[in-house]
Protein backbone atom coordinates (compact mmCIF):
# COMPACT_ATOMS: atom_id res chain seq x y z
CA UNK A 1 0.00 0.00 0.00
CA UNK A 2 2.83 2.40 0.84
CA UNK A 3 4.44 1.62 -2.52
CA UNK A 4 1.14 2.55 -4.21
CA UNK A 5 1.14 5.89 -2.40
CA UNK A 6 4.76 6.54 -3.43
CA UNK A 7 3.94 5.64 -7.05
CA UNK A 8 1.04 8.11 -6.97
CA UNK A 9 3.39 10.86 -5.80
CA UNK A 10 5.91 10.01 -8.54
CA UNK A 11 3.14 10.11 -11.19
CA UNK A 12 2.26 13.67 -10.13
CA UNK A 13 5.67 14.82 -11.38
CA UNK A 14 5.98 17.41 -8.63
CA UNK A 15 9.18 18.02 -6.80
CA UNK A 16 9.18 16.62 -3.29
CA UNK A 17 11.70 18.56 -1.20
CA UNK A 18 11.24 17.03 2.24
CA UNK A 19 9.75 13.95 3.86
CA UNK A 20 8.52 13.82 7.45
CA UNK A 21 7.06 10.88 9.35
CA UNK A 22 5.66 10.16 12.76
CA UNK A 23 8.05 8.23 15.03
CA UNK A 24 5.84 5.12 15.06
CA UNK A 25 7.27 2.12 13.22
CA UNK A 26 4.40 1.75 10.76
CA UNK A 27 4.74 5.33 9.53
CA UNK A 28 8.50 5.05 9.29
CA UNK A 29 8.02 1.90 7.16
CA UNK A 30 5.31 3.59 5.07
CA UNK A 31 7.64 6.53 4.40
CA UNK A 32 10.38 4.24 3.03
CA UNK A 33 9.01 3.94 -0.54
CA UNK A 34 8.67 7.74 -0.77
CA UNK A 35 12.17 8.13 0.65
CA UNK A 36 13.55 5.77 -1.99
CA UNK A 37 11.55 7.25 -4.89
CA UNK A 38 12.64 10.82 -4.17
CA UNK A 39 16.03 10.05 -2.59
CA UNK A 40 15.09 11.91 0.58
CA UNK A 41 15.91 11.19 4.20
CA UNK A 42 12.98 10.62 6.54
CA UNK A 43 12.76 13.38 9.12
CA UNK A 44 10.98 12.19 12.25
CA UNK A 45 8.50 14.66 13.72
CA UNK A 46 6.75 13.59 16.95
CA UNK A 47 4.03 16.21 16.44
CA UNK A 48 2.42 14.18 13.65
CA UNK A 49 2.03 11.02 15.75
CA UNK A 50 -1.23 9.20 16.46
CA UNK A 51 -2.34 10.35 19.92
CA UNK A 52 -2.48 7.88 22.77
CA UNK A 53 -5.81 7.14 24.40
CA UNK A 54 -7.29 5.00 27.14
CA UNK A 55 -8.85 2.55 24.66
CA UNK A 56 -5.51 1.45 23.17
CA UNK A 57 -5.34 -2.32 22.91
CA UNK A 58 -9.00 -2.82 23.82
CA UNK A 59 -11.62 -4.43 21.60
CA UNK A 60 -14.04 -1.79 20.34
CA UNK A 61 -16.45 -4.07 18.44
CA UNK A 62 -18.84 -6.89 19.22
CA UNK A 63 -20.02 -8.33 22.52
CA UNK A 64 -16.75 -7.69 24.32
CA UNK A 65 -16.51 -4.05 23.22
CA UNK A 66 -14.84 -1.79 25.76
CA UNK A 67 -17.70 0.65 25.16
CA UNK A 68 -20.07 -1.80 26.85
CA UNK A 69 -18.00 -2.03 30.03
CA UNK A 70 -19.16 0.22 32.90
CA UNK A 71 -15.52 0.68 33.98
CA UNK A 72 -14.79 2.60 30.74
CA UNK A 73 -17.88 4.80 30.83
CA UNK A 74 -16.18 7.60 32.83
CA UNK A 75 -13.70 7.92 29.95
CA UNK A 76 -16.62 8.84 27.69
CA UNK A 77 -17.87 11.76 29.80
CA UNK A 78 -17.26 14.29 27.00
CA UNK A 79 -16.88 12.83 23.50
CA UNK A 80 -16.64 16.30 21.94
CA UNK A 81 -13.17 16.82 23.47
CA UNK A 82 -12.56 13.62 23.60
CA UNK A 83 -12.22 12.80 27.29
CA UNK A 84 -10.49 9.43 26.62
CA UNK A 85 -7.37 10.90 25.05
CA UNK A 86 -5.66 13.95 23.62
CA UNK A 87 -8.13 16.76 22.91
CA UNK A 88 -8.94 17.38 19.25
CA UNK A 89 -7.89 21.03 19.64
CA UNK A 90 -4.42 19.89 20.74
CA UNK A 91 -4.11 17.52 17.77
CA UNK A 92 -5.16 20.35 15.43
CA UNK A 93 -2.64 22.77 16.92
CA UNK A 94 0.34 20.43 16.74
CA UNK A 95 -0.50 19.18 13.24
CA UNK A 96 -0.90 22.68 11.82
CA UNK A 97 2.36 23.74 13.49
CA UNK A 98 4.16 20.71 12.02
CA UNK A 99 2.72 21.43 8.56
CA UNK A 100 3.76 25.08 8.74
CA UNK A 101 7.26 24.25 9.96
CA UNK A 102 7.67 21.61 7.21
CA UNK A 103 6.42 24.08 4.59
CA UNK A 104 8.83 26.73 5.84
CA UNK A 105 11.75 24.26 5.91
CA UNK A 106 12.05 24.16 2.11
CA UNK A 107 12.69 26.85 -0.49
CA UNK A 108 10.43 25.22 -3.04
CA UNK A 109 8.67 21.97 -3.81
CA UNK A 110 6.17 19.86 -1.98
CA UNK A 111 6.57 18.35 1.46
CA UNK A 112 5.21 14.92 2.40
CA UNK A 113 4.10 14.16 5.95
CA UNK A 114 3.37 10.52 6.77
CA UNK A 115 0.96 10.48 9.68
CA UNK A 116 -2.11 8.63 10.99
CA UNK A 117 -5.85 8.64 10.48
CA UNK A 118 -6.94 10.76 13.47
CA UNK A 119 -4.38 13.56 13.04
CA UNK A 120 -5.05 13.71 9.29
CA UNK A 121 -8.83 13.78 9.72
CA UNK A 122 -8.64 16.35 12.53
CA UNK A 123 -6.51 18.56 10.28
CA UNK A 124 -8.99 18.12 7.43
CA UNK A 125 -11.88 19.16 9.70
CA UNK A 126 -9.97 22.15 11.08
CA UNK A 127 -8.98 23.44 7.64
CA UNK A 128 -12.53 22.92 6.35
CA UNK A 129 -13.83 24.98 9.29
CA UNK A 130 -15.88 22.07 10.61
CA UNK A 131 -16.31 20.95 14.22
CA UNK A 132 -13.48 18.65 15.30
CA UNK A 133 -15.84 16.22 17.06
CA UNK A 134 -16.76 13.38 14.69
CA UNK A 135 -17.75 9.75 14.37
CA UNK A 136 -14.52 7.78 13.69
CA UNK A 137 -16.47 5.33 11.51
CA UNK A 138 -17.19 8.16 9.06
CA UNK A 139 -13.62 9.35 8.46
CA UNK A 140 -12.50 9.63 4.85
CA UNK A 141 -8.94 8.50 5.40
CA UNK A 142 -7.92 5.06 4.21
CA UNK A 143 -4.67 3.12 4.55
CA UNK A 144 -1.90 4.87 2.59
CA UNK A 145 -4.31 7.47 1.27
CA UNK A 146 -3.05 10.93 0.34
CA UNK A 147 -4.75 14.08 1.60
CA UNK A 148 -3.20 17.13 -0.07
CA UNK A 149 -3.08 20.64 1.35
CA UNK A 150 -1.76 23.87 -0.17
CA UNK A 151 -0.66 27.02 1.57
CA UNK A 152 -2.43 30.07 0.15
CA UNK A 153 -1.19 33.19 1.89
CA UNK A 154 -1.35 32.40 5.58
CA UNK A 155 -4.00 29.71 5.38
CA UNK A 156 -4.12 26.07 4.45
CA UNK A 157 -6.60 24.72 1.90
CA UNK A 158 -7.32 21.07 1.19
CA UNK A 159 -6.84 20.47 -2.53
CA UNK A 160 -7.20 16.75 -2.94
CA UNK A 161 -7.70 13.26 -1.64
CA UNK A 162 -6.78 10.01 -3.35
CA UNK A 163 -6.69 6.41 -2.26
CA UNK A 164 -4.02 4.86 -4.51
CA UNK A 165 -4.11 1.55 -2.62
CA UNK A 166 -7.89 1.09 -2.75
CA UNK A 167 -7.55 -2.13 -4.75
CA UNK A 168 -5.36 -3.59 -1.99
CA UNK A 169 -7.67 -2.57 0.88
CA UNK A 170 -9.95 -5.51 0.24
CA UNK A 171 -7.36 -7.83 1.81
CA UNK A 172 -6.11 -5.42 4.50
CA UNK A 173 -6.31 -6.34 8.17
CA UNK A 174 -6.09 -2.73 9.41
CA UNK A 175 -8.54 0.11 8.84
CA UNK A 176 -6.29 3.08 9.64
CA UNK A 177 -4.45 5.49 7.39
CA UNK A 178 -0.87 6.49 6.84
Amino acid sequence: MARSAAAELVERRRGISALYASPLQRTQESAQPVSQAFELPIITDPRIIEPTNRFEGLNMRGRSSALKSPRTWPWLRNPTIPSWGEPYASIKTRMLAAMSDAYNSVESGDVVLVSHQLPIWTTHLAIAGKPLFHDPRRRRCELSSITSFERIGNRWVEVGYVDPAADLAENATDVGAV
